[in-house]
């Protein structure tokens, strides 16, 4: 019992461990947890999951699929789906049955797999999956047009591809498990059984669920904890009814509550991250461990043939015929089919697939796995080390980002982002109050709605363009993490930080973190300062500078009451007002600053009062 908890233990630390290196490289976790596993498992023997868990591996893979299917459905709103172009609809619909046709093909040519298991593994292969779109994404800065296609294909094509292949799935076990006389006829009969019991259980199951948090018949505390359990136990009793029918139960409720009007999902999508982080690297260190030297042995020239077919065929033809009419240009086109890299999805399901396949004696089910990871592998690594250079030399790489991300939508954010906006400067607004991101979106405003450090927030939050991040919001700890969680993304000496108390200079604990990050605006140019200046009236004003016309003429004219923030030139560069180095706009510049109304006395009273206002 100890050893097995030891174990357990170790496997937490070590996904930790993983999730840090992918932070720190900028990699999908997927790969590093991967790797870990296939090091832990076949490589060492140090981990052995199957003695581990024993009978409880493949219920507990199951409930892990499920959850993660669930959680990617909750994402498919088809609101967002019309929203985003008839070349992200085709690729979701008809790019999901060309690529499935074409590795369900070369499966059948070249891995010698019976039809029935070459339409599985061509199922499962057709899902790419945020998870790993979204990282390549942030280090690959192409065009906005083309970000915005591979980014809604990643979120969508996951429960879309799902249910796909759920029904595949099903149709190939059902029809292994009746007698060849009949197979066909009884095959469809049960094949239409098992999509009467999941489409019927999760509609019935995600409407009366939809009402529940509604009208909030459940305290809002339990909303999240109430939804998983309902969709667990839904899983269990479709299952119950018909072998394999709850991952398309918990799929099509997924998808009810995510289109379901007035149901609060985001606490949910909430809710799941770190039960998502949990799942998915505990599972993928699993699985990869289940790997034995003898399925490795199976990755053949075959199987990398079926590789190549998958990124040189498929992906290209579906890119091609998807966007015919789209009116993108050949190099665009080149680097949408470049780009496919296959994810958590395919690894969890194909793990599931091949265990129940394999219980049913289903001859070829030992490929799915090893086939799966050689392809999730191998286009997360070519992907992530040549799409850059790639969109690089097709010259659709975008010039350096210079818009604001900006943490609050506060009246200090707005009227900083409003000036921004108004000379030209991409802004968004991030604010988790609802007030706020009204009163932003009336002013014209971009901004997001919820927690900026969430995982719906890495999903959703288009970065595209940006390359500062301004904290605004009143709350310290909010700014600190905002700060150090989008600077491997914003990029270095672009991440600014507030001063704490005017006139004072961080404290110890926060050097260690936040040292680095410089202070904008002035070491007396605090968030309740600023603040207080709004409120009172004071306005951002643009003043252009010259030969003739210097900061100091400003000063003088509005009798020194003049905060400098930015200055920026026609062309676009812009610099940032820093307590580190002295701010002297050039001529040529354009001087953005706050004015005010303020006397000296009142400047001095509200940096005692904030030098008395305790730690936010």
């Amino acid at each position: 019992m100890e050893h097995a908890a030891l174990q357990l233990a170790g496997i937490g630390l070590l996904a930790l461990v993983c999730q840090w290196i992918a932070w720190q490289l900028r990699l999908p976790a997927i790969l590093t947890l991967l790797v870990a596993g296939i090091a832990a498992g076949p490589v060492t023997g140090v981990l052995a999951p199957d003695a581990l868990l024993g009978e409880l591996l493949f219920p507990l893979v199951s409930l892990a699929v499920a959850v993660i299917l669930f959680e990617g459905a909750l994402t498919l709103s088809f609101r967002e789906l019309g929203g985003h172009g008839r070349t992200v609809r085709r690729l979701v619909t008809w790019g999901v049955l060309i690529t499935g046709l074409i590795g369900t093909g070369a499966a059948y040519l070249l891995l010698d797999l019976s039809w029935q298991m070459a339409s599985v593994l061509g199922a499962l292969l057709v899902v790419t999956g945020p998870t790993v779109v979204l990282p390549l994404l942030q280090t690959l800065r192409a065009k906005e047009n083309l970000t915005q296609i591979l980014r809604w294909e990643g979120i969508l094509i996951d429960p879309v591809g799902a249910i796909g292949a759920v029904l595949v799935y099903e149709f190939v076990a059902l029809g292994g498990s009746v007698d060849a006389g009949n197979a066909a006829a009884h095959t469809l009969l049960l094949f239409g059984k098992t999509a009467l019991i999941g489409f019927g259980l999760g509609i019935a199951g995600g409407y009366l669920w939809g009402l529940v948090l509604r009208h909030n018949w459940l305290p809002r505390k339990l909303h999240s904890f109430g939804t998983l359990m309902m969709m667990l136990t839904l899983y269990s009793i479709s299952n119950t009814l018909f072998h394999e029918s709850g991952l398309l139960t918990v799929t099509v409720m997924g998808v009810w509550l995510a289109n379901m009007r007035g149901v609060p999902t985001q606490p949910i999508i909430e809710f799941k991250e770190t039960l998502s982080i949990l799942l998915i690297s505990g599972l993928f260190i699993l699985l990869a461990a289940r790997l034995t030297t003898d399925q490795l042995s199976l990755l053949t020239w075959p199987a990398w043939a079926f590789l190549a077919v998958l990124v040189a065929v498929a992906r290209p033809l579906t890119v091609w015929i998807c966007t015919l009419g789209s009116g993108l240009d050949w190099r665009e086109k080149t680097l949408l089919a470049f780009i496919s890299p296959r994810g958590i999805v395919a690894a969890a399901v194909a793990s599931l697939f091949s265990l129940r396949l394999t219980s049913l004696n289903m001859p070829g089910a030992e490929l799915l796995v090893p086939v799966t990871f050689l392809v999730i592998i191998s286009t997360v690594v070519m992907q992530s080390l040549m799409a850059r250079p790639l969109a690089g030399l097709l010259n659709l790489s975008r010039p350096t980002p210079r818009g604001f991300l900006i943490i609050g939508a506060n009246p200090v954010a707005r009227a900083v982002a409003s000036t921004l906006q108004e000379n030209g400067f991409k802004v968004l607004l991030t604010d988790n109050s609802w007030d706020a991101v009204q009163e932003a979106r009336t002013m014209g405003l971009p901004v997001y709605y919820g927690d900026p450090l969430s995982e719906h927030a890495a999903q959703h939050l288009e970065l595209t363009g940006i390359g500062h991040l301004l904290p605004l919001s009143p709350y310290r700890e909010l700014n600190n993490l905002a700060a150090l969680h989008f600077e491997p993304q914003v990029g270095e000496g672009k991440v600014y930080r507030l001063a704490v108390k005017a006139g004072k200079k961080p404290q110890p604990r926060h050097d260690q973190a936040l040292g680095h990050l410089p202070v904008a605006f002035g070491e007396d140019v605090t968030f309740a300062r600023l603040s207080s200046l709004i409120a009172r009236g004071a306005a951002i004003q643009c003043m252009p500078i010259s030969s003739t016309t210097k900061i100091e003429d400003y000063r003088t004219q509005h009798q020194d009451r003049l905060l400098p923030l930015f200055a920026f030139t026609p062309g676009g560069r812009i610099r940032i007002a820093t307590a580190e180095e002295s701010f002297v706009p050039r001529s040529g510049e354009t001087l953005i600053g706050l004015t005010y109304a303020e006397t000296g006395s009142e400047v001095m009273e509200a940096q005692r009062t904030e030098r008395r206002r305790p730690a936010a």
